[in-house]
């Protein structure tokens, strides 16, 4: 799986909302140089954020942007979701809808198991999580295991 330089922006931009203080609002050139992503690319993932609820907006000396929730109710696979679509599709379409024959004919059951296991991971990862550095037990046993910093 990869995971896009957009998605990765997102999740960036949010954590640095979630980390805001007090909740407060964080102007959006604040977060593009905390976070180094190209301020109007940013500002396309912020509107996106916007439109799915997961963020909320304000213009003028006082404004900016903050969460629309508590961080502890937005899960990371929400933020990637917001700007991306689907946790896992192939060539496009969901696993349940392809169709495979002959020697491939299994290969779907295991796109749907990859997709559940993406969800594993990131629905249950927090911003809050990230922001603590108190990753749910079970992913950071996963990631605690050497072969997983193996590139393979």
């Amino acid at each position: 799986m990869r995971v896009s330089a957009k998605a990765d922006y997102a999740v960036r931009a949010a954590l640095e909302l979630a980390a805001a203080p007090n909740g407060g609002p964080l102007k959006g050139e604040r977060i593009a140089a905390a976070q180094a992503i190209p301020l109007k690319f940013l500002e396309n993932i912020l509107i996106q954020l916007r439109h799915e609820n997961l963020v909320r907006s304000q213009r003028g000396p006082e404004g900016g942007y903050w969460l629309a929730r508590p961080a502890e109710e937005i899960a990371i696979a929400q933020v990637m979701r917001a700007v991306e679509g689907p946790l896992a599709a192939v060539r496009g379409e969901p696993p349940e809808q392809l169709q495979y024959s002959g020697a491939a004919e299994t290969l779907q059951t295991v796109w749907v198991a990859l997709r559940a296991n993406l969800r594993e991971v990131l629905e249950q990862v927090t911003l809050a999580d990230v922001v603590s550095g108190k990753l749910p037990a079970s992913v950071a046993s996963l990631a605690a295991d050497p072969d997983a910093w193996l590139r393979r």
